[in-house]
């Protein structure tokens, strides 16, 4: 079964303002993911500009199906 992480984030950004997800799913191959690395997945995937800092909380890895087609080299994608 394929690996999935489901996590809540904040994201507050530079010039003010900020916006948050709970439960948000992002595809992962492997089974783990840090946090770090996922905040920086979440910025590109959102494609957000401006982003000050990004907290990663309640994160969890579950068998759970990708969500995007696989493309060789790709990095986690979230639905």
């Amino acid at each position: 079964m394929e690996k999935r992480v489901c996590f809540d984030f904040e994201i507050d950004f530079s010039n003010g303002g900020g916006i948050q997800g709970q439960g948000f799913r992002l595809d992962i191959h492997g089974d783990e993911i840090a946090d770090n690395e996922l905040a920086d997945y979440i910025v590109r995937d959102m494609r957000l500009l401006m982003v000050g800092e990004v907290r990663i909380l309640n994160k969890s890895i579950i068998e759970e199906a990708h969500k995007r087609p696989a493309d060789p080299g790709s990095e986690p994608t979230s639905t």
